[in-house]
Parts: C-alpha cells; sequence; structure tokens
C-alpha cells in the first residue's frame, strides 16, 4: 500500500530488482508529464489566440481550454515518497588528545531463556571503528540488551568519560513526542542556535517546514526515522547504537543509511534481521545471544 498515492502495487523480485522496477517506473513517469505538459501549455496558447478573434473561434478556444484541463487531469502524480535522502556522514566524536580509542568495556551480557535472564561473562574492548552486530532469536532480549548499554548499566561494564551515546530506538521511546522536530533537532546541537544548519540538515532526510513545525507525536513512524538519523548525524556520536534502524523507513532510503553506517569512524553496535542490509555495513565481530 503506497501511503500517498493509498494504492496497492505489486512487485516480483528481490529488494534490488524492485528498487530499480521502482527508479524506472518514476523516469517513465516523469517523461510522460513533460510531454503532457508541454501539450498543455500548447493548447492554451492556441486557446488564447482563438479567443481573440471572436466569432466561431471563440467555440474553437473553449474546447482547446477544456482540452488542457483534462490532460492536467490525466498527469500522473509522481510520490514524493519515490524521493531518496542524500547521502550522508554521521560525524565521530572529537576527543582530546590523550583519547586512546577505547570507548568501553563489556565484561557481560544478557539472554532471556526458558523466560529467565541469564548473564554470560564477556571480555570486550569496544574501540574507535569497531562495529558489533548483536544477533539471536527473537525474545532473547537483543532489545533489551541495547536499551541496558545505551543507559550505561550493569556494574561490570566501564565506559570512557564525556563519550556521547546516539541512540536509534525502534519504537522511537527516546524521542519527545510533545517536541516539535525542529526542536529535537535543535537540543543536540553543539554551540548556539544555527538554524540554517538544522534546516539543511533536516531537508536532506526529506524534512520540510511543516514537518519540522509539527510535534514529534504528529510525524508518521517513516518521518520519524529519518528524523532519528538526522539528529544522529547532528549529534556527533562517539558510539552508535541501533535497534532494527530499517523499521518503519521507506526501503529506497536503505542503502543511503547502510553507506553511512558503513562508513561510521566511531563505535557502533546494532541489531538488525533485515540480512541484506547488514551485508552492506562493515561488521567486526557478532555476538549471538542464542549461543549462551
Amino acid at each position: 500500500l503506497d501511503a500517498h498515492t493509498q494504492k496497492i502495487e505489486q512487485y516480483s523480485g528481490n529488494y534490488y530488482v524492485v528498487v530499480e522496477e521502482i527508479k524506472n517506473r518514476v523516469e517513465r513517469e516523469n517523461k510522460l508529464n513533460a510531454r503532457m505538459q508541454a501539450q498543455i501549455k500548447e493548447k492554451r496558447a492556441k486557446s488564447e489566440v482563438f479567443a481573440h478573434k471572436g466569432g466561431k473561434l471563440r467555440g474553437v478556444a473553449k474546447r482547446m481550454r477544456e482540452a488542457a484541463e483534462e490532460a492536467e487531469e490525466s498527469i500522473v502524480q509522481v510520490r514524493k515518497e519515490d524521493k531518496t535522502i542524500r547521502d550522508f556522514t554521521i560525524p565521530f566524536q572529537e576527543f582530546d588528545i590523550h583519547f586512546d580509542g577505547k570507548i568501553a568495556e563489556l565484561n557481560s551480557v544478557g539472554a532471556f531463556k526458558d523466560g529467565l535472564l541469564v548473564e554470560k561473562k564477556i571480555n570486550l574492548v569496544l574501540r574507535k571503528n569497531t562495529h558489533i552486530l548483536i544477533a539471536g532469536p527473537n525474545g532473547i532480549g537483543k532489545s533489551t540488551l541495547l536499551e541496558k548499554l545505551s543507559q550505561r548499566s550493569g556494574p561490570s561494564n566501564r565506559w570512557v568519560d564525556n563519550v556521547v551515546s546516539g541512540y536509534y530506538k525502534q519504537d522511537f521511546g527516546n524521542l519527545d513526542f510533545d517536541k516539535t522536530a525542529y526542536n529535537t533537532l535543535l537540543e543536540v546541537m553543539e554551540g548556539p542556535e544555527d538554524e540554517h544548519k538544522i534546516r539543511a540538515s533536516a531537508a536532506s532526510f526529506l524534512l520540510d517546514g511543516k514537518i519540522l513545525a509539527s510535534p514529534v507525536g504528529a510525524l508518521s513512524e517513516g518521518q520519524k526515522g529519518l528524523l532519528s538519523f538526522c539528529r544522529l548525524m547532528l549529534m556527533k556520536p562517539g558510539l552508535l547504537i541501533l535497534d532494527e534502524p530499517t523499521n518503519h523507513i521507506n526501503f529506497r532510503h536503505l542503502p543511503v543509511i547502510a553507506k553511512a553506517l558503513d562508513q561510521y569512524k566511531g563505535a557502533l553496535i546494532m541489531v538488525s534481521h533485515i540480512p541484506d542490509f547488514v551485508a552492506q555495513i562493515r561488521i567486526d565481530e557478532v555476538i549471538d545471544l542464542g549461543e549462551i
């Protein structure tokens, strides 16, 4: 179901085949619209000429205007959702000259077994430019683990002072739904307010002025997802914690997002159930909670 046209569309093939098919369809629609716009312009110009000549030609002018109006109604509406966000980079947090690259020491992880939380001792030093994938079956506690890491809970884990953590929560529960989208971005900016930078950054994620003026709770789930990624970009985190970052995101944007995560220079911990998405991101280590 297309959210913009409210029509059901069917495609066959894998992710990349579908993306290419939609891209080709949009190009065809744009070319068709360009031809029809030229025809409409020509009909309107002729109708103006005939209208000024009077007599029977006024009837011809009327029919040409009506034909132009019918042509306008036939113009194919190219969906806004067919647009793709621009390439972006999530900058890595700047540390002082004494920073040795270590972000955290993780000494235990937990997983649910038969309804009980089981802790496993590990010895993982999370460093700059280290990408970790948390794997395991549904219900084993992957999201719970990320939530604890985002809160830096767990007495056996150690965190570097002042490290900035960027957390993509799949239900967006870490966002204030009463705040405007603009203020949600503003609150993570360093230094004085830079309205131009905020609006330009938001525009690259297809978030226009109307969306920025709206409370987060009024946004669609897809818009909340794009807002979250824009927020991460402005935040400049040293650590990214991503809980199902593909949820609610239009699949046209996923290659762009995957590229940004693959190139991220900080520490990254991610849960994702989309193998094609994960395959586009460098993963240095996998922690499988199912093996605890």
